[in-house]
């Protein structure tokens, strides 16, 4: 269970890359902020899935294409968003709001989803609620040391860009992984 976790949330995707970002921007403590939203953004997503809405996934066919939709069009705007981005150190309300914007990028984000669905396969196929609160457990201890492991990255990083032409660099880099996160996806 831990190592499908962490090979699953320390592996880059559009998530990481916020708290990469976060990290950048206000530091280790920042990035820990964002990575503990997008910990509990899965954890209940990996929860609600585990205890009943796997089955509206599977009845639902048209909820799958909406979500890749949805997931697809949130890639490239946060990629629109970054490559646009001026450098700026942002406001304290932005500042705030980072934790929850990650904990809602986990239900837009298809790793997420493609992670969760895997898992609960894998480890509480029976639906169990013991297995699948079991399974939450221990994804959410491996999900927040992994995302706070970018948070870290990032705040290394920022450490070397701080403001300006570096973080539009940073930026602008970052935004050319989710175009082609989001391009995978075709």
């Amino acid at each position: 269970m831990a190592g499908f976790a962490l090979a699953a949330s320390i592996s880059p995707g559009p998530v990481n890359l916020l708290t990469l970002r976060a990290g950048a921007l206000r530091g280790w403590a920042g990035g820990l902020r964002v990575a503990a939203g997008a910990t509990l953004g899965f954890t209940a997503l990996l929860l609600l899935a585990g205890l009943g809405l796997q089955s509206a996934w599977v009845r639902w066919p048209l909820l799958q294409q909406a979500l890749h939709g949805g997931g697809l069009a949130f890639l490239l705007w946060m990629a629109w968003q970054l490559a646009r981005d001026d450098g700026s150190l942002g406001t304290a309300q932005e500042r705030a709001g980072g934790a929850w914007l990650a904990a809602l990028a986990q239900w837009l984000n298809p790793k997420a989803w493609l992670a969760a669905l895997a898992g609960l396969g894998l480890f509480a196929a029976g639906g169990e609620a013991a297995q699948v609160l079991r399974f939450a457990a221990v994804y959410a201890v491996v999900c927040l040391g992994s995302m706070a492991c970018w948070g870290l990255a990032g705040a290394w990083l920022g450490a070397r860009v701080r403001g300006g032409a570096g973080l539009r660099r940073l930026n602008r880099g970052l935004a050319v992984l989710l175009l082609l996160s989001a391009l995978a996806l075709l």
